[in-house]
């Protein structure tokens, strides 16, 4: 068994904007930067294999928490949007014409226009995740830890989430197998001792 702790990225302009960032590439906002700085990986964690999404905004997160660099998987980069990619989620969501959804009426197989469903994303992770040989940190993006844990913990996209993604806690799924199991506590992240 080994088991695999997810991180969510910190923020960047357009999550504090609300804009929809899906795979766009969009870096750490300055507050973002700070904050991640007085944090750290607790123990046993800070001497886990360390991954991350190869977008700017999971690499500089877990380079700041880990002070060191994470290997990157492009398995780890965040569900792609689409057409969706760079609009306000409130203008798409205040559109008759749209179909931009809440998270409890996904199911695995909606998806954008042009985008990526939450089934297509599941089936790029979950061979990543079960080719881990170490307990393993992975610094990456919401619907990515959404997915996973969805696996994890039986969770359709089909009724109100059974987690809560914040951000500084390790979201922790143990692996054994094919047998997977969302762990009920998150752990948080530490303050840096100076």
């Amino acid at each position: 068994m080994i088991r695999l702790a997810l991180l969510r990225h910190g923020h960047t302009p357009w999550n504090r904007a609300g804009r929809v960032q899906g795979s766009s590439d969009i870096a750490l906002d300055d507050d973002a930067e700070f904050d991640l700085s007085t944090f750290r990986l607790p123990p046993p964690w800070d001497g886990a294999a360390l991954w991350s999404s190869p977008l700017k905004r999971a690499t500089q997160t877990a380079e700041l928490v880990a002070l060191r660099a994470p290997r990157t998987d492009a398995a780890l980069t965040e569900m792609n949007w689409g057409d969706w990619e760079g609009c306000f989620a409130q203008e798409l969501r205040d559109d008759p014409a749209c179909d931009h959804r809440d998270i409890e009426t996904w199911g695995w197989n909606y998806t954008p226009p042009n985008g990526e469903s939450p089934a297509a994303l599941r089936a790029r992770l979950v061979p990543w995740a079960q080719a881990l040989k170490t307990d393993s940190v992975a610094v990456c993006h919401i619907g990515v830890m959404r997915v996973l844990m969805a696996h994890a913990s039986g969770w359709n996209f089909d009724c109100p989430a059974p987690f809560t993604v914040k951000r500084n806690r390790l979201f922790i799924i143990e692996i054994d197998g094919d047998a997977w199991r969302l762990l009920p506590d998150p752990v948080r992240l530490v303050r840096a001792t100076s």
